[in-house]
Formats: C-alpha cells, structure tokens, sequence
C-alpha cells in the first residue's frame, strides 16, 4: 500500500502565493518558529533569500528595495525579540511610506499557554511600527491572511504590514494557494482643493508648494512642477529627508526644508499661502524652549491639494493644466572646480562628492552632522536617485544601500554615512559582501556625534566633560577599515580629498563592496 501524497503546509502555501503576486525576494534573519519558512523557500526557489546579521539590517535593506522597485519584499523575523530589533528600521521605512509585509514567527498556538523563555507579546510589540497587523490561525487560511497583507502593502499610500506566524500553522498540512487581492487605489483628486491652489498661486502672494512621495520621484513631474514655479513665482520645497529624490544635472533642483530648527523658522517665514502635494505640514523634529512645533508661519493660508493617499503626480499634471504652465528645461547648475589636494573638510566635501558621483548613481544619504555639506552635491553632480533618513531612527544608510544594490544591480551605490550611526547596523557590510554588490560607503569619521552636540546647545545647555564623554567616539577610535576587512569589504582611509574623489570613482567602476573612511 501506498501513502497518500504530502499536502501543502502553510509556509509553503504562503511563500507560492506571494510569489505568485509578485513578491521575489525576502530579506530574513530567521529562528527556530521560522524553520518551515526556511524549508519552504528552500524547496521552492522562487525568492532570493537575502541574510541579515542583525533584524535592523533586514528591514532596512527591504526598505532601500522599496524605495528603488516600488514593490514590497517579505522580511523573515524571529518572535518579539527579533522584532524589536527590526523595528529602528521599520520606524524608517513607515515614515517613508514603502511598501512591506514582514512574516513574524510565533510559538505554536498549543505552546502558547507555557509561558516560554521567548513568549511574549507579538503583537503588541508589531503595532506601534505597522500599519496592519494580523496572527494567523490556520494552515488553510495562512496564504489568504499574506494576501490581505500584501493588498494594505501595496495600497495608497504605501504601509508595513505585518502577518504573525505561529509555527505550528506554518509546518501544519493543509496549506490553500490565494489569489492576489486588488490594493486600494489613490484618493480622487478634488476639484475643490484645485481651485484652492490655483486661487493661491494667482493670488499675487508669497506661496510655497510643499511636495514630496511620488512628486519626487519622477523627473517628468518634477519638471513640470519647475514650469509652474517658473510660470507663477511660487518656490517649491521637500521635506528635509524624503524617500526618493531624482536628482542631477537635467533635472529640476529641489530646495528642501532645513533641519536646524532656526533655519527651518527662517525659510518658511516668508510665506502666506502654501500647497501641500503628498505630504503633511512641516514640523519640527523636537520641541525647544520658546520655538514653535509647527514650521509654517501661523497666518499661511494651506491648502492640501492631495493628501498622502493621493496622486501626486496627477496632482502636478491637473495643477499645470489649469494655470497653462509647460515642463521646465531642467537643472543647469554647474558641477563645482574639482577641489585640489588638502585636508577633507565640510568646505569642500560638496564639491567632491559632485565630481566623484558616477553617472546613474544611487545616493544613500545618512550623512548626519554632514548632511548639510553633502546635499547640495546631488543637483550639480551627474544624474542620480538621492535616498535619505526618513524617520530620524539613525542606523540605515548602510542597510538601506544594500537593498537598493539588490533592487538595481546594474546602477552604482554610494553611502554617504556618518561614523556614530554606522554603529548601528555595520553588519549590513557582510550583506553587501555576501551578495557582491557594487555599494561603495563613504564614513565620514567626525568621532563624535557632532548633531547632538548642536541639540544639546540648542536647549540651552553648557556641556562639560561628562557630557562630551557621552558624545564623542574615542577612547577608544573606531577603525572603520579594520571593521569592514572583518566582514570581508575592501577598504581604505583617506585624509586627502582628491583621494577621496579617486578613491570614490575607482570604488563605483568595480563590482563588490568598498568602503572609504573618510577622515574629517
């Protein structure tokens, strides 16, 4: 007598349907309750299994992936605990609006009552970093709970969906394929709020339009969005970190709010009206004594032609058609003189890295204390996508690149990466390393985390050494090369900063890994 054949488990029958809807790759730091996913990804072959050393990393990697494709990859995460280490990163990618769905592992369900070294409470710990959360029940119903995942996924606007996994329900027979579910579609744009914005721009006053999402990543939107500035007078300006920012000669320079909270104060204050396509009003990253939260001055007149469920793109093309606004003919800001030989310096460092950045690059921005100097390089520098710190959770420049190597493995990437934040996930380098990408990471080594330095200034504090102590990176210095070498990527130190446009342009030309510590 022969057996009857092996039903589908669940873990099976979930990883076949999101492939099926188009899901491909996985980013996974797995554990014991997540076995059968492992078996079942294994068996199948229809994603590319992506290791990350640390959950951080994992989720900020299938950030960077989102942010360059527009789809959602699954991350593969281990109970609370293992959640809790991923949720730095997705605090990120939910402030970015990306689209994820994240497979959690549970104890079994009959497991559940004993109270377990590893039990806690998964969902709890999920919510506060998801826009959805579900725990699954049943092998039968498993594939149809990573659907509904998807569909809030990839909705208007994009989230992080998070499906719980007892493991029991993943090794458990009985498995069912589901169909893709359709994702909600884009908030209609109102006529109303149209006719609000053109009344604004005609209005003869000061306005800004206030974009982000969508609006910055498409190079036709962004230049029709520069005729209506030039057509009315009105400034456009980002937020001060955005997703994804097509940037470069060609295409229409983008201003975006300062991070200082008084530069930030100065540059709106000169505004009465201000359009908000796909993005919220303006608000400070943290409350100072005497300073206002929100950033607009308080008689400026809004008007929110499309929210962050909007189109924004479609926003832009109906604003222009309505005001008979055309493209703009692009950026002509020249690329910076090549900087000569001397130590590298927040002067010059803007001019390098103009000169440095290969054709088609993408930028992954964790700069910090740096970030000010570094900006301005992507609108002079050749074309390139510019991807920044979204959330404030520092840690994901170097995650974030490894993803978008992995989305886009035929395009250079250069991490501009601050010293103190590069702690936090320098195991995203091994990632890199494993999967050969081209990511070339430029440590911009200050040995300190100069930003709090500023905040602490900013609430009126006199630091003494006790307070410095908890601020600089020494004692010991960090060797940044020495690390990297551990985690099999090359690399070297420069002092020197036509070094360090050499180094860079040799790094991007090769395949694999590089990383540069640049020496502040």
């Amino acid at each position: 007598m022969t057996s009857a054949p092996k039903q589908m488990n669940g873990a099976e029958s979930v990883v076949r349907s999101l492939h099926a809807a188009g899901v491909d790759v996985c980013f996974a730091n797995p554990g014991t309750s997540e076995m059968q996913f492992v078996d079942a990804l294994d068996r199948t072959k229809l994603m590319h299994c992506v290791l990350g050393l640390f959950e951080g990393v994992v989720t900020g990697a299938a950030d960077g992936y989102a942010r360059m494709t527009g789809k959602p990859a699954v991350t593969l995460l281990h109970l609370a605990p293992g959640f809790a280490n991923a949720a730095a990163n997705l605090h990120n990618a939910r402030k970015a609006r990306v689209p994820m769905v994240n497979l959690v592992g549970d104890h079994a369900l009959r497991h559940q009552q004993y109270d377990a070294p590893l039990s806690a409470d998964v969902e709890g710990a999920c919510r506060p970093f998801s826009d959805w959360v579900k725990s699954g029940t049943d092998a039968g119903s498993f594939a149809a709970d990573a659907m509904e995942a998807l569909r809030v996924a990839k909705g208007k606007p994009r989230r992080i969906a998070t499906l719980i996994a007892p493991a029991d329900i993943g090794w458990d027979e009985g498995g069912q394929i589901a169909s893709e579910i359709a994702p909600d579609g884009p908030a209609p744009l109102d006529e109303a709020a149209l006719t609000d914005a053109v009344a604004a721009l005609e209005s003869g006053e000061k306005t800004a339009i206030l974009v982000s999402n969508s609006v910055l990543e498409d190079v036709a939107t962004l230049a029709l969005l520069q005729g209506i500035a030039d057509k009315t007078g009105a400034t456009i300006l980002a937020p001060t970190s955005s997703r994804r920012t097509e940037r470069g000669q060609g295409r229409a320079a983008m201003a975006k709010v300062p991070y200082p909270i008084n530069e930030a104060i100065a540059c709106l204050a000169p505004y009465s009206r201000a359009i908000l396509i796909e993005t919220l009003p303006p608000v400070a990253f943290f409350a100072y004594p005497g300073k206002p939260s929100l950033l607009l001055p308080e008689d400026c007149a809004q008007v929110t032609l499309v929210g962050v469920d909007g189109d924004g793109q479609v926003a832009v093309a109906a604003l222009a058609d309505r005001i008979g606004a055309k493209r703009s003919t692009g950026n002509d800001t020249a690329m910076p003189a090549r900087p000569q030989s001397g130590a590298i310096t927040l002067a010059n460092i803007g001019a390098a890295l103009a000169n440095a950045l290969p054709e088609d690059a993408i930028v992954v921005d964790e700069a910090i204390s740096s970030g000010g100097a570094t900006f301005g390089a992507g609108d002079s520098a050749r074309p390139n996508s510019w991807l920044a710190l979204t959330g404030g959770s520092i840690g994901i420049g170097i995650p974030l690149s490894a993803g978008a190597a992995i989305a886009c493995p035929q395009r250079p990437v250069i991490t501009i990466q601050g010293d103190g934040s590069a702690m936090y996930t320098i195991q995203g380098l091994w990632t890199q390393a494993r999967e050969g990408s081209n990511v070339t990471t430029i440590i911009l080594a200050n040995q300190s985390y100069e930003i709090l330095k500023h905040e602490l200034h900013n609430v009126g504090a006199q630091p003494g050494q006790d307070a410095l102590d908890m601020l600089n990176l020494d004692r010991p210095h960090l060797d940044f090369v020495a690390l990297a070498r551990g985690m099999g990527v090359p690399g070297r130190r420069v002092e020197d900063v036509a070094d360090l446009m050499r180094a860079i342009e040799d790094a991007a030309k090769e395949p694999g890994p590089y990383l540069i510590e640049a020496m502040l």
